[in-house]
């Protein structure tokens, strides 16, 4: 199959597998604020969930989603698919936008724009070209995988007595660092596929990436339910899981950027545009003014004269 077609695959799965992420975050930092709080990757929480509808219509677009990237990544270059995959925030910041009925914003636009300028230019300057469905032959993972296990061991260490907004962001980090170790998994597990349907069964990392990828998931429902607001969280995620994903494709897998002077110094300037789209579509991400936080049943007042009086105590100390 010509380079061409690959991409005539990959590149479209990419934008509508983001479109698709895109809902599912939108849904799930809605439904995660109307149930109970939890402990970080305490799975009661995801039994809580499963009774929000809007919980559910959030997991049936993250299934769509994954399968897309999976589709995506068996035709393009890691690099390639995790990029466009940063276009997940503008999708979020439009269905949050639907879901609390508002139109989308000017800022929203100009965000918008900056990332479809900025990653427009970093593919047009960097080429990514592909290697190979595989690793590298003879590549040393254990280091690899020994920092990112440390780092997301690190960030969970921390997180348990920190201030609401230090918490999300270090949840965010661990989070963005697990879903991009699960790309570049999946990147190997579509790879197998192609061969057939069975093949990645008998391989190790169809089943690390079940592993990273579900302890990914539940640790960004734990992500969107610390704060207020689904903006940094979204923004953090959107930045570390390309960076950790395209590391992964550039020294795993063999794939290569034109890196020449020139090209080099336009890439820098193509990405520091994308963070700043990002940055600007995340400020204006907010919570669904809809979604309702969720709050505990407060005990029932006793009056401890009930014949004292014919107005309710409740009554009176409202």
């Amino acid at each position: 199959m010509s380079t061409t077609v690959q991409l005539g695959v990959a590149v479209p799965a990419a934008v509508a597998g983001a479109a698709a992420i895109g809902l599912a975050n939108a849904a799930q930092s809605t439904a995660t604020h109307q149930v109970p709080h939890g402990n970080v990757l305490d799975p009661r929480l995801l039994w809580n969930l499963l009774r929000n509808r809007t919980w559910l219509v959030g997991i049936g677009a993250t299934a769509t989603g994954l399968g897309l990237q999976l589709l995506a990544l068996g035709y393009g270059p890691l690099l390639l698919v995790q990029l466009l995959l940063v276009s997940a925030l503008l999708f979020t910041t439009i269905f949050t936008a639907w879901l609390r009925g508002d139109g989308v914003e000017r800022p929203v636009l100009v965000g918008a724009t900056l990332c479809a300028v900025g990653l427009g230019g970093f593919l047009l300057l960097a080429q990514p070209r592909p290697a190979g469905v595989g690793p590298i032959a003879d590549m040393p993972t254990t280091p690899a995988a020994v920092l990112l296990a440390g780092l997301v061991t690190v960030c969970l260490a921390f997180v348990r007595h920190r201030a609401r907004r230090t918490r999300v962001l270090i949840l965010a980090l661990a989070t963005g660092v697990l879903y991009g170790v699960t790309a570049g998994l999946m990147k190997l597990v579509s790879g197998q596929a192609r061969v057939g349907l069975a093949e990645p069964l008998g391989h190790w990392a169809f089943y690390v990436a079940l592993l990273t990828g579900v302890t990914g998931f539940l640790l960004s429902q734990n992500t969107f339910q610390a704060g207020r607001h689904v903006a940094p969280a979204v923004a953090v995620i959107t930045i570390v899981d390309p960076l950790v994903a395209i590391g992964l494709g550039l020294v795993w897998f063999g794939e290569s950027i034109t890196l020449t002077p020139a090209a080099l110094a336009g890439e820098m300037l193509a990405g520091t545009v994308i963070v700043a789209g990002v940055m600007i579509l995340a400020r204006h991400t907010e919570r669904p003014a809809g979604s309702r936080e969720y709050a505990a049943p407060s005990p029932a007042i006793r009056c401890p004269a009930p014949t004292c009086c014919q107005t309710p105590c409740a009554a009176r100390s409202s």
